[in-house]
């Protein structure tokens, strides 16, 4: 199954150019992130808002794109991939506009919770797109663009910070918010020059389309005519009508039911696969990220940098560290592999997390300031930044785009996306009370255990995909799912 894997690892540059133009959509999620951390700090003093209207701020975007991936999942179902990225960036420049404007805090969570439903639809369908674009050999790179969209929108969000805050008060933070309007517009159009999913127009019966964009995306007619194959056999086509231009697309009964397979009443593949997904975007938020992310310049603070300033000049750094090893993880994930990837990084996280924990406990308790463990505190931030983006962030959008079935994908992956948009939403609207409760360093000794966890499930659960195609992915949790019910024991890692 599969074409040539020497064709297929020579990366194709359209196939490339159609992720990096739909990874845009993501680069202006993550300035959104990145530039409320700092927006924050002047929305507060202008506003004069408390903290719980903070934490309010801070997560309604995540609670809103919970609602925004599970609407997502259906819409590219139904009018396709690349329309749902174009209506996301609609919905972005809204919510940019919106806040932008922000005469009070009320308008400001208006907009906040528009840009979340872009956020939900961006989340959903970006990676499922380049995903579905991309060739066995090459997918965990192109797949891993909308990762690394993200943080390169962070570390531009932060670097916005720094200097619009240095305009007045009423101005900078309203400049750091709406700028994101002015690329939002631009994807919208950009985005229609793009071809549509070959996978989702096979769906559809479009077949003689989905050809010609194989064609385009694969490096020889061959693989082009290998993944066609393996596609419309996915996709329950006959074979006797590949040859055909249009076949009848799905019945309504079929789409009605997506959603019973995937809860109702589930195989056991697909509960196998729904557990992993569910897990890794679940893991991805529960061991701390956002925290850091979100609230940097609080914990700086907090470790001893008393200057406004220099505690957003600190955030560009998280930006540097985050964009930096996302880079690096995009180039070695196809070498290296997912699992590997996964279970060394959060093994990481463990070390780091602990670290900063000891390092800002010392920072707390000591009745002088201690430059050693502010030090300690600001090494253990970048490193536990440098080991998550390193693997668990890039992985967990790369696999759980790529092991579901063609049939399920888009909706199931928008359930890993609503948990993962769930637990982002908790950390930011919990940090701020969390910390309060069990003190700072407390709170991320919390997250090292929680990290722990996370790599007893991944070593457990999480099988390697690399280099193989997404249909032999479904054979391959087929036949895990087989051997768990049948008793046999399964060796982590292996193809089962």
């Amino acid at each position: 199954m599969g074409g040539s894997g020497e064709n297929q690892s020579t990366m194709n540059r359209y196939a490339l150019a159609c992720s990096i133009v739909a990874s845009v959509i993501t680069i202006i999620f993550g300035y959104d992130t990145g530039v409320m951390s700092g927006a924050m700090v002047f929305i507060e003093e202008e506003l004069k808002i408390n903290d719980g209207q903070v934490e309010v701020l801070a997560g309604i975007l995540n609670i809103c794109a919970l609602f925004g991936s599970l609407i997502a999942g259906r819409t590219s179902d139904y009018i396709g991939r690349r329309y749902t990225i174009v209506l996301a960036s609609i919905i972005f420049l809204v919510g940019s506009v919106l806040m932008g404007y922000g005469p009070n805090y009320g308008i400001l969570l208006a907009g906040r919770c528009t840009a979340g439903i872009g956020v939900g639809f961006a989340l959903t369908v970006a990676p499922v797109y380049s995903s579905e674009i991309a060739s066995a050999k090459t997918r965990g790179f192109l797949a891993s663009l909308p990762e690394l969209g993200i943080s390169i929108g962070v570390l531009l969000g932060y670097v916005s910070n720094y200097f619009f805050g240095k305009l007045t008060l009423k101005l900078g933070w309203r400049l750091m918010l709406g700028v994101a309007a002015i690329p939002s517009l631009g994807l919208a159009f950009g985005i229609l020059k793009m071809p549509e999913s070959p996978r989702w127009l096979i769906l559809q019966g479009r077949l003689r389309e989905a050809r010609e964009v194989l064609s385009d995306v694969c490096n020889t007619q061959e693989e082009a005519d290998s993944r066609f194959r393996d596609i419309t056999a996915a996709a329950g086509i006959d074979g006797k009508a590949i040859n055909e231009d249009v076949v009848g697309p799905p019945s309504n009964k079929e789409e009605e039911a997506v959603w019973k397979q995937l809860l109702i009443r589930p195989t056991p593949t697909v509960r196998w696969i729904l557990i992993v997904a569910v897990g890794i975007h679940f893991f991805e938020h529960a061991t701390g990220i956002e925290a850091v992310i979100l609230y940097g310049p609080r914990i700086f603070k907090k470790a001893g940098v008393q200057s406004k300033s220099k505690r957003l000049l600190a955030t560009i750094g998280i930006g540097l560290t985050k964009f930096t090893f996302i880079f690096i993880s995009t180039f070695i994930m196809d070498k290296v592999g997912r699992r590997r990837l996964l279970l060394l990084s959060v093994a990481g996280m463990v070390i780091a997390l602990a670290g900063l924990g000891f390092g800002l406990t010392v920072v707390e308790h000591a009745k002088e300031k201690l430059t050693w463990a502010l030090v300690l505190c600001l090494v253990f931030t970048y490193l536990y930044v440098a080991i998550f983006n390193s693997g668990l962030a890039p992985v967990t959008w790369v696999y759980s785009a790529e092991i579901f079935p063609l049939k399920l994908r888009a909706q199931g992956y928008s359930i890993g996306v609503a948990v993962n948009r769930l637990m982002n939403a908790v950390i930011s609207m919990s940090f701020i009370s969390i910390y309060k409760a069990i003190t700072i360093g407390g709170t991320f000794f919390m997250f090292a255990g929680i990290s722990v966890v996370a790599w007893w499930f991944f070593y457990f659960l999480a099988p390697e995909t690399k280099g193989k195609s997404l249909e032999e992915i479904e054979a391959l949790f087929t036949r895990s799912a087989r051997a768990k019910d049948e008793g046999v024991e399964i060796q982590p890692g292996n193809s089962v």
